[in-house]
């Protein structure tokens, strides 16, 4: 018999960020109980790598999961190498507002601000 070890992941989702997810996930009806923020890294994007964001009724069986301002927050094992010590963020400014991440493996980024280089 094998086990397999999950890699640690440290994310953190600001306050901010945070009532913003709440706002989505009520307005899905997703409860914080049954589900919560998918939180991944997908090639592509103009500089090979992009972040996705999506509100989910519940975990994979080999997501990690993580507890943040209330809500779980779900990484597959993939994005988990590419996120760990992000920052999630929600900003507002004169140019818009959205989700803002900040990477500390991020070795190149464009100007759109969702996509990076590892």
């Amino acid at each position: 018999m094998s086990t397999m070890q999950q890699p640690d992941v440290m994310v953190i989702l600001t306050p901010v960020a945070a009532g913003e997810v709440r706002k989505f996930m009520e307005a899905e009806g997703v409860t914080a109980e049954q589900g919560g923020l998918r939180v991944s890294v997908m090639p592509g994007g103009c500089s090979g790598f992009k972040y996705g964001l999506v509100i989910e009724d519940k975990s994979a069986d080999d997501d990690l999961t993580i507890e943040l301002e209330g809500i779980k927050v779900f990484v597959d094992p993939f994005s988990a190498q590419y996120l760990s010590g992000t920052t999630i963020d929600y900003v507002t400014s004169m140019q818009g507002s959205g989700f803002t991440f900040k990477n500390p493996n991020s070795t190149g980024g464009c100007g759109c601000g969702s996509s990076f280089s590892a």
